[in-house]
Order: C-alpha cells, then structure tokens, then sequence
C-alpha cells in the first residue's frame, strides 16, 4: 500500500492561498495512479474535493471549489499539489490526500482509496 504525506495546511483568512502538498513515503508512484483531494469538516463526512487522471492531462472538482483549487502532480517527483486561491470559512477542514494505483481516473467515493495519510488541517478564519 501506498504511504502518502500531507503538508502545507495552516491558518488562513478569507481571500487567502495556500498550497497543499503530498509526497510519496512508499508504493506506486504517482504516475501510476488517478490521484484526489478530499476533505473532512467538523461533524461532517469526508468529501470530494479535486481529483486528477493518471496521466495528469484530466481533471475533476466538486462544484464548491471549482474555478479557486488547482490540483497538479509531478510524476519524476512524486508530490501532488492542491493550490487554494480565494480561501472561505468553509474550505476549514483536515485535507487528505489519496492514490489508486488501480483506475486512470479517481473516484469520488472515499471508500475506493485502501491508503489515507494523517491530513493537514486548513483553518479559514473570516
């Protein structure tokens, strides 16, 4: 199984960027898995956020998000990237990352990914 590590969460105010970053500790390498973002706010389930093909051409977003997050991954060095332009109270939550050597392109359904990394919280604060 892979072994993702999350960085790059912290506080942040309304308008904000900040960038998360995951590495690969051990397993595929990234240029073999559809990759995603998901994320779990206090009290509620963890949910899709952004998600990209194996190949790194397609990309996916949940509509919350759309058109302020960017995923990007670098296959020669193993890091996925999550850009979060335009931050809201409501981006608040422990971002995860997840690989899935398996598919060309990533579920939305967190039950799909076997590997979860501990997360990073992002507080967005108005």
């Amino acid at each position: 199984q892979e072994r993702l590590v999350e960085s790059g969460g912290g506080l942040a105010h309304t308008g904000d960027s900040l960038r998360l970053s995951c590495v690969l500790d051990d397993g595929p390498a990234f240029s073999l898995s559809a990759m995603a973002w998901f994320r779990q706010a206090p009290g509620k389930e963890r949910e899709f956020v952004a998600g990209i093909s194996r190949s790194g051409v397609t990309t996916w977003y949940s509509n919350p998000v759309k058109g302020r997050f960017a995923i990007s991954k670098d296959s020669a060095k193993n890091t996925l990237d999550l850009q979060m332009n335009n931050l809201k109270p409501e981006d608040t939550a422990v971002y995860y990352c997840v690989a899935d050597p398996k598919r060309q392109t990533p579920s939305y359904d967190e039950s799909d990914y076997d590997s979860w990394g501990q997360g990073t919280q992002v507080t967005v604060s108005s």
